[in-house]
C-alpha cells in the first residue's frame, strides 16, 4: 500500500509519503510532501491540480474530476467529521454512486462494518491502511485497500483517504508489465530519463533525445556526469536541483535550465527538469531520479511572445523619435543582443518625407546599448554621423534585413577602410544583423545588432522576430516624425479625408472631385464617398458642413465616418439620414459653442442603388438632389424632396424610388456649386427621364422627375436662389459624348466655374451598371424540411454553369445553415439568391425581423453554431432588414479554394 498523497507533475496522480509541517515564505502553516514513489495505479489520468512549472510542489490537494469515469485510484478529502468534501467521478467505478451523490455523505456509508473503518486518528503524516470493503450500490461488497492520511492545521481538509481495487492475492499484480514500462522507459527516445547515484554521477539512463550529440554513444557510460555532456556552468546549475532533492527529499517539476552542449557551445539548449528521490525500503536514499525534456523550442517562443510583448507596451508610449529609439535599444539589450545602435536620417528629426535610401545616404546615430553598459570606442559613438556603403545600402532599400553569421569571414570580404570598419565590427563580435526600420514606404534609418563571445550567432527565426520588432518601432518612429511635423495645409487635410477620387466597381463606375476655396481658409466641410454595399450594392453620399477651417473639416470626418458605419448596417436611406440626425442633435448639444464648422446645419444626401433589379432609392437632409441622365435621354434633376437640415429633429425624410437604365449617370453635387449656374438645362426638352422610369408608381415618380414636353421644372429645393443651367449642360454635353465619370465631372465644372470659387465645393459622378442577367440565380421554398437537400442540390448545379466548382462544399454548407434556420425559426416564404459578381454572393431571405446574432455555442448546447459556422467560411456576412422581412448575405472569393478551419468539426 501507498505510503502518503502528494501531488505529481505531469500526471496529476496522486502519490503517496509522509508529510510534516511547514511554513511557506508568507507565514502560513501548510504541510509539504517528501517524495517516496507513487503506489501503484497511480499513475493514471490526472485528478490533483497540476503544480506550476519552475515550482515545488504545492501543500494543498484539489481534487478534479476526470472526464470518464473508471474503476481505478479514488482519492476522497474528508471533514473532521468524516464527511466526504470532494472526490473524483471515478468513484463511480467502487460505489456505484456519482461524485456528486457521494459529496456530503458520510465515509462510514461507503464502509458500514465498524470493525473494517480505517480511523481518524493519529498525528499529520502517520498513515494508516488496512484491506476492507465498500458496500456498492448494488449492495455488493468491493474488496478494496484503503489507506488514511490525517493533515495538519492549515490545509483545505482533516483527512486524505485512498482506496484502490485490491488484488486477488498477496503477490506482484503486473510484474512483467512492470519490468515491460520500465525496459520501455529506458528505451524510448522522447525524453532523456537519468538515474544518478548519490555523488550525482549518471549511474543508467540516456540524455541523447535531449542533448543530441552530448556523449559519444547513445547512452552515457556510468561514471559519467552531467559536466562531460554540457558546461560547466549549466551543469553546475542542474546538479544544484539534483542534490536539494537528495537532500531534503522534495521533488522538483519542469524546472527550466540552460543546457548548452559542450561540443558545441554556441547553440542554445534549454531543458525541463523533473526529479524526484530514490529510496530502500527502509527509506535510506539511492540517489535521485530525473526526467530532462528538450524545451529549446517552446523557450524561444517564450522569449518572442516576451519581446514582442515588451516591444508592444514600450514602443509608440511617447511621441518622441529619440526616446522611442533609446527604448526600442533598451528592449532588445541583453536578452536578444549584446550590442544595439540605432541610426535615424536626419529628415525624421526635422519632420520632412524620407527620400530614398541610397548609397552614402546621411544618417545619425541617436541611440545605443550594450550589454555591460560601455559602448565599444573602436566604433561610431552616440550623435556621429554614419553613411552605409553600397553592399550594406542594398538590402536595407529593398527593405529586409541583412544578416552576418560569421562576422570574421565577411571583414575579410570587404574593404577594410577605417570608415567600414567603425560602422560595422566591434571588438569580439562574432555575428551581426542590420535591419531598415522601414515604415508606410520609406526607410526612416538602420538597427544595427551584435552578439559577443560564446553567444549562439543569429539564426533565420532571429531575422522574423528582429524584423517584426523593427516593424513596429518604425512604426512608432514614423509616428513621432508626424507629430512633429507641422500641420499640413487643410487642403491636403481635407483631400485625405476624402475617397479615392476614382471608384471602379461591379455596380457603378464613380469619379470625385474637390475643389478647395480661394479664401485664406482654405477648406470647408464639403465631402463626398461611395460606399460598397452588400449584394453587390453601392451606396453614394455628398454632405457639406457649414463654415470653414480645421473644425468643419472635423466635423465633416467625423460625419463621414458615422455614414460608414450607418450604412454597414443596410438601413434605408430614410432610415438611416434618420440615425444621422439624432447623432447630429447629440453632438451639437455638446458643442461648446455653435458656430463656424459647427455639426448643427450639416446637409447630406445618401443614395442606394442595387445593380442586379437596376432600383435606386435615395433621400436627402436639406440637400439638393442629383442630376439624372439616362440613355439616349435628356438630363434633369431627380424629383427629391430634401428634408431638413440634419439637427433639426422631429420632421421625417421622404425616400425617392426610381429605376435606372444601365449606363445612366447620377451627379451629385454640393449647394455650393449651384450658385454659378444659370436655368436648368432640359426646361424645353422632351421626354425627361422617360426611359429611365419602370412601368407603375415608379415610373410616374421618375418621370415627374424629369419634366416633360414644355413643362419648365421647378428649381429643386435646397439650390438656393441661383438656378442649375450651367451645370446641367455641362453633364448633358459631356454625357453625349461618351466621357467617362472623370470626364463628365470635368466638363460640369469647366462649365460651372470660371474661375477659383470663393467656397469649396465637391462634385460626385457615377455611371451605373447592371450585373448580367446569368449572373444571377434565384429560387423560393416552403418551410417543409426536405426542400434543404433541394436548395443544396440547385446550388451545386449553378455553380458548376459559373466553373466555380471549388466553392460548391463551402456554399453547400451555407445554404443548408441558413435555409435549416429559416425553416426552424422563421417559416415560408423562403428566398435564396446566389449573384456572381467580384465575389460569389450568397442570400437568403425569410420573413422574420429578428436580428441573427453570432455567439460561440457551449460543449453542452445542441444548437447555436450555425451563424459562427458561416462566419468561419464566408468572407464576409451580414443581415439586413426589407419591407417583408429580413435577408441573411455572404460573400466569398472566387478565386482560390476556400479554408474550411478543421476545428469546426
Amino acid at each position: 500500500m501507498p505510503a502518503g498523497v502528494r501531488p505529481v507533475a505531469r500526471s496529476g496522480a496522486p502519490s503517496v509519503s509522509g508529510a510534516r509541517e511547514n511554513r511557506w515564505p508568507d507565514g502560513r502553516a501548510g504541510c509539504r510532501r517528501h517524495a517516496s514513489g507513487p503506489p501503484p495505479g497511480l499513475n493514471g489520468p490526472s485528478s490533483v491540480a497540476r503544480p506550476e512549472r519552475g515550482s515545488r510542489v504545492d501543500p494543498t490537494l484539489q481534487v478534479h474530476e476526470p472526464d470518464q469515469p473508471s474503476g481505478g485510484v479514488v482519492v476522497l478529502l474528508l471533514d473532521e467529521d468524516g464527511t466526504v468534501l470532494q472526490c473524483p467521478s471515478a468513484a463511480f467505478g467502487l460505489t456505484g454512486r456519482t461524485a456528486s451523490e457521494l459529496r456530503g455523505r458520510p465515509f462510514t456509508e461507503l464502509v458500514p462494518d465498524p470493525d473494517r473503518q480505517p480511523g481518524r486518528r493519529g498525528g499529520p503524516g502517520e498513515m494508516q491502511q488496512l484491506r476492507t470493503v465498500l458496500l456498492h450500490r448494488d449492495g455488493t461488497e468491493v474488496p478494496v485497500d484503503a489507506a488514511m492520511v490525517p493533515l495538519p492545521d492549515g490545509c483545505p481538509a482533516r483527512h486524505v483517504v485512498c482506496l484502490s481495487p485490491a488484488p486477488t492475492d498477496d503477490k506482484p499484480r503486473h510484474p512483467a508489465k512492470d519490468r515491460a514500462l520500465l525496459r520501455a522507459m529506458f528505451e524510448q527516445n522522447h525524453f532523456g530519463l537519468v538515474v544518478h547515484g548519490t555523488d550525482l554521477g549518471i549511474e543508467r539512463g540516456t540524455l541523447n533525445s535531449c542533448l543530441p550529440g552530448g556523449f559519444v554513444t547513445d547512452r552515457p557510460p556510468p561514471g559519467a556526469r552531467l559536466s562531460d555532456a554540457v558546461l560547466d556552468e549549466d551543469a553546475a546549475a542542474i546538479e544544484e536541483q539534483l542534490r536539494r532533492v537528495l537532500e531534503t527529499g522534495e521533488p522538483v517539476i519542469d524546472w527550466e535550465q540552460s543546457a548548452r552542449p559542450r561540443r558545441n557551445p554556441g547553440e542554445e539548449r534549454m531543458l525541463s527538469m523533473s526529479v524526484f528521490r530514490l529510496h530502500d525500503g527502509h527509506g535510506r536514499a539511492l540517489g535521485v531520479a530525473a526526467v530532462y525534456t528538450d524545451v529549446t523550442t517552446e523557450h524561444a517562443a517564450r522569449r518572442r511572445l516576451r519581446l514582442l510583448q515588451a516591444a508592444a507596451e514600450r514602443l509608440g508610449q511617447n511621441l518622441d523619435v529619440t526616446g522611442n529609439a533609446e527604448e526600442l535599444a533598451e528592449i532588445l539589450v541583453p536578452s536578444f543582443a549584446d550590442l544595439v545602435s540605432v541610426d535615424l536620417s536626419d529628415s525624421v528629426f526635422e519632420g520632412q518625407e524620407t527620400g530614398a535610401f541610397v548609397p552614402g545616404t546621411r544618417l545619425r546615430r541617436i541611440a545605443v546599448a550594450s550589454a555591460d553598459g560601455r559602448w565599444p570606442a573602436e566604433i561610431d559613438q552616440l550623435g556621429d554621423v554614419v553613411r552605409a556603403r553600397e553592399q550594406e545600402s542594398f538590402n536595407l532599400r529593398e527593405g529586409t534585413s541583412l544578416r552576418v553569421e560569421d562576422l570574421e569571414s565577411w571583414r575579410d570580404e570587404l574593404d577594410p577602410d577605417e570608415e567600414r570598419r567603425r560602422l560595422l565590427f566591434p571588438d569580439g563580435a562574432t555575428s551581426a544583423m542590420f535591419v531598415p526600420l522601414h515604415a508606410r514606404g520609406a526607410v526612416l534609418g538602420v538597427m544595427g545588432l551584435w552578439r559577443r563571445g560564446e553567444r549562439a550567432r543569429f539564426a533565420e527565426d532571429d531575422v522574423s522576430l528582429i524584423e517584426e520588432i523593427a516593424s513596429r518601432a518604425a512604426l512608432s518612429l514614423e509616428n513621432a516624425r508626424r507629430y512633429t511635423t507641422e500641420l499640413r495645409t487643410v487642403e491636403m487635410l481635407q483631400r485625405s479625408l476624402l475617397p479615392p477620387a476614382g471608384v471602379d466597381l461591379s455596380a457603378a463606375e464613380t469619379a470625385g472631385t474637390y475643389i478647395p476655396a480661394s479664401t485664406a481658409a482654405g477648406m470647408g466641410g464639403s465631402w463626398y464617398d461611395v460606399i460598397p454595399l452588400s449584394s453587390a450594392r453601392v451606396a453614394f453620399v455628398i454632405g457639406d458642413v457649414v463654415g470653414h477651417g480645421l473644425g468643419a473639416t472635423a466635423t465633416m470626418g467625423r460625419l463621414r465616418t458615422a455614414v460608414q458605419t450607418l450604412a454597414d448596417l443596410d438601413m434605408a436611406p430614410e432610415e438611416l439620414l434618420t440615425h444621422l440626425d439624432d447623432l447630429v442633435i447629440r453632438l451639437g448639444s455638446t458643442e461648446p459653442q455653435p458656430g463656424n464648422g459647427g455639426v448643427l446645419g450639416t446637409t447630406c444626401l445618401y443614395c442606394v442603388y442595387d445593380p442586379v433589379t437596376g432600383r435606386c432609392s435615395m433621400a436627402s437632409a436639406g440637400h439638393p438632389p442629383p442630376l439624372l441622365t439616362c440613355p439616349g435621354g435628356p438630363t434633369h434633376y431627380a424629383d427629391l424632396k430634401p428634408g431638413p437640415a440634419l439637427g433639426s429633429g422631429g420632421m421625417p425624410f421622404e425616400p425617392l424610388d426610381l429605376h435606372l437604365t444601365p449606363g445612366g449617370v447620377l451627379a451629385f453635387y454640393t449647394n455650393k456649386l449651384v450658385v454659378h449656374g444659370g436655368r436648368p438645362a432640359g426646361a424645353e426638352e422632351s421626354g425627361g427621364g422617360r426611359e429611365g422610369a419602370e412601368s407603375g408608381e415608379d415610373r410616374e415618380r421618375a418621370e415627374s422627375g424629369g419634366g416633360r414636353a414644355g413643362d419648365a421644372p421647378e428649381e429643386p429645393d435646397g439650390c438656393g436662389e441661383q438656378p442649375l443651367r450651367p451645370l446641367v449642360e455641362g453633364v448633358a454635353t459631356a454625357v453625349e459624348r461618351g466621357g467617362s465619370p472623370a470626364e463628365i465631372g470635368r466638363a460640369a465644372l469647366d462649365q460651372v466655374l470660371t474661375e477659383v470659387p470663393a467656397d469649396d465645393v465637391a462634385l460626385l459622378v457615377a455611371r451605373v451598371r447592371a450585373l448580367d442577367e446569368g449572373s444571377t440565380a434565384a429560387w423560393r421554398f416552403t418551410d417543409d424540411p426536405a426542400v434543404v437537400s433541394e436548395a443544396r442540390e440547385l446550388v451545386i448545379n449553378q455553380l458548376t454553369t459559373w466553373g466555380l466548382d471549388q466553392l460548391t462544399f463551402t456554399t453547400e454548407l451555407i445554404v443548408s445553415e441558413l435555409i435549416t434556420n429559416a425553416i426552424r425559426y422563421a417559416g415560408a416564404p423562403i428566398g435564396l439568391r446566389l449573384i456572381k459578381d467580384r465575389t460569389l454572393i450568397c442570400e437568403v431571405s425569410d420573413p422574420s425581423q429578428t436580428q441573427p446574432h453570432l455567439r460561440r455555442a457551449r460543449l453542452t448546447d445542441e444548437g447555436g453554431r450555425g451563424l459562427f459556422l458561416i462566419a468561419q467560411l464566408a468572407h464576409r456576412w451580414g443581415s439586413r432588414y426589407t419591407h417583408s422581412g429580413k435577408t441573411i448575405w455572404t460573400e466569398q472569393p472566387l478565386n482560390g479554394v476556400p479554408e474550411v478551419p478543421l476545428d469546426l468539426f
